[in-house]
């Protein structure tokens, strides 16, 4: 079990009653939920739910049509998505949106576009290379010509790069091999225990609840429940639901 964070008074990340619709489907109904300094917390769900709403509401990626959200005490309500990465908000989208058309180096030189000029991008690219070695190998390899797996690595570096304080993933594992689920998983773990502040969607509830502090559950626009994540590991109704176990 990950050793729980030491929270802040006030939390990190704070979502208070946020509601968001697309034309007529209310597809966010009123979430609350929040994320202290330092902890991983995993947000999951069926198909549908909710959950990638929620972080581009989150990101401003979405437009919200009530409720507010607070990251670092501030409110981020008319803020432009481009502003919160240099604010320490920074998000890995489903698709991983790497830059096809540029080297790897090049993408985690992106990454670190809201630090231009700062002495030791250098060294953070080395950093990430250390982290994934198949990006080192690769480095002057053009993104879009790289697999699904070292895309994900690539999109994650890239996110690294911006020095994020909150680093909101969302299904990193989708559409990869058991192998590189596992690394993805080991990287995430990993960078939680160097204490960068996670919040992860993902698909794969068992791997998701095994990394994770806490753990929120979505269902049909709601937070349906909410604890720590080892106590919901073990909770029967998350078990028959989202591990795929029969009831006993």
């Amino acid at each position: 079990m990950p050793d729980q964070a030491a929270p802040l008074a006030a939390p990190m990340l704070s979502v208070r009653g946020l509601k968001v619709a697309y034309g007529g489907i209310q597809a966010v109904k009123g979430v609350d939920l929040q994320v202290d300094q330092g902890e991983l917390v995993a947000l999951i769900g069926a198909n549908g739910a909710g959950k990638t709403t929620t972080l581009k509401a989150i990101t401003a990626g979405v437009a919200t049509q009530a409720g507010d959200i607070t990251f670092m005490g501030r409110s981020l309500r008319g803020q432009q998505a481009s502003a919160l990465v240099s604010q320490g908000l920074v998000m890995v989208p489903e698709g991983r949106g790497v830059f096809g058309r540029m080297t790897i180096t090049e993408n985690l030189m992106m990454g670190a576009y809201s630090r231009r000029g700062a002495p030791d991008v250098g060294h953070d690219i080395e950093r990430m290379f250390a982290i994934f070695p198949r990006l080192s190998e690769r480095a002057a390899q053009l993104a879009g010509t790289l697999s699904g797996g070292e895309q994900q690595m690539l999109a994650m570096a890239r996110a690294l790069m911006g020095h994020p304080r909150l680093l909101l993933l969302d299904e990193p594992s989708m559409g990869l091999s058991p192998i590189m689920v596992e690394k993805i998983f080991e990287v995430i773990r990993s960078v939680s225990a160097q204490g960068t502040t996670l919040l992860l969607v993902e698909q794969n509830a068992k791997l998701a609840l095994q990394a994770a502090h806490r753990c929120y559950v979505m269902d049909s626009g709601v937070i349906s429940m909410s604890g720590p994540a080892q106590d919901m590991l073990h909770d029967p109704r998350v078990r028959e639901a989202y591990l795929g176990e029969a009831p006993g």
